[in-house]
């Protein structure tokens, strides 16, 4: 009789240990965090995984992988999204091609559990939180700079071009938005916008073309059409100011090199590693500070570098 008490006690004890074991180690972490960016080109979406890789290797046992597409598609992001989801995730950072093409599958996503956070680019979906730049603000610093480097060579009037992604994804829109915000009263004209899906080759034809125009400057919304125009800029050899957006090594050679004027220098790794830390507090159960988090931006121009 006494054998069979002590044995019941040690399986219970036994129970008990394994469960305290199992609840410790999810409270460490083992949980499957994706990253999902809009493609592999830009430098800006390494930088956003390194800040997300950051935070994993501190945070610790967290099973971290970065989706993405080879070229921006709204069909080839949902997959991913999928791929995640059926691979166990139990987060997804995500940072959306646009506010409507992926909210059908992320409403399946949170169906299943999945949290969602946003990074740089957020859709028409609930989300833990958005971590992005204050891209309408960041837009018109942008806009400001220009006019004012314009106004400094007697340069009051002309035309302006504008080359961004897309229509639809709600970062740039934002900042091409804020770039004409700064132009509202002046004497400058900005012609149509030209969409070029962040590809820098388009991004430097459509800029040529722009400079056939006369157009006194120019203005990229994303690391793609900024080094376009700073090229198309130094193919021309003409008197053209531009500006734009993000920071990668070729962007920075052009402004050293005199073709651009600046550009509007994100901090993407911050947007990972911010993203990360809330994605970790989130599935933990524990309170986020706000649904939006600004991960701020810096001017760089020649003297700054």
């Amino acid at each position: 009789m006494k054998k069979s008490v002590v044995f019941v006690l040690c399986a219970l004890l036994l129970v008990t240990s394994l469960f305290a074991q199992g609840t410790q180690e999810k409270t460490k972490g083992n949980y499957k965090v994706y990253l999902i960016t809009m493609d592999q080109m830009d430098q800006h979406w390494v930088n956003v995984d390194k800040g997300a890789q950051k935070a994993a290797a501190e945070l610790g046992g967290i099973d971290y992988k970065w989706l993405a597409p080879d070229i921006k598609d709204d069909a080839k992001q949902i997959e991913c999204i999928n791929n995640a989801v059926a691979g166990g995730a139990d987060a997804i950072m995500l940072a959306a091609n646009g506010p409507t093409a992926v909210t059908a599958t992320l409403k399946e996503a949170a169906n299943a559990g999945v949290k969602i956070i946003y990074v740089d680019s957020a859709a028409n979906f609930p989300a833990v939180q958005t971590l992005a730049t204050d891209n309408t603000a960041a837009g018109t610093t942008a806009g400001k700079e220009l006019i004012k480097a314009l106004e400094a060579k007697g340069v009051t009037s002309g035309k302006i071009g504008v080359i961004s992604v897309n229509s639809a994804t709600a970062s740039t829109v934002a900042r091409e938005n804020g770039f004409k915000k700064a132009f509202e009263g002046s004497k400058f004209t900005l012609l149509e916008t030209q969409y070029c899906d962040g590809d820098a080759a388009r991004s430097k034809d459509m800029s040529a073309n722009f400079i056939t125009q006369g157009v006194v400057g120019l203005f990229g919304a994303n690391e793609g059409s900024t080094v376009g125009i700073g090229n198309a800029i130094a193919e021309a050899g003409k008197s053209v100011i531009g500006v734009g957006f993000d920071k990668s090594d070729m962007i920075l050679n052009l402004i050293k090199n005199g073709y651009l004027l600046c550009t509007m220098a994100q901090n993407p790794d911050v947007m990972g590693y911010e993203g990360m830390k809330t994605t970790i507090k989130a599935l933990k159960g524990e309170p986020i500070s706000s649904e939006y988090y600004d991960t701020g931006v810096s001017v760089l121009t020649k003297n700054s570098l």
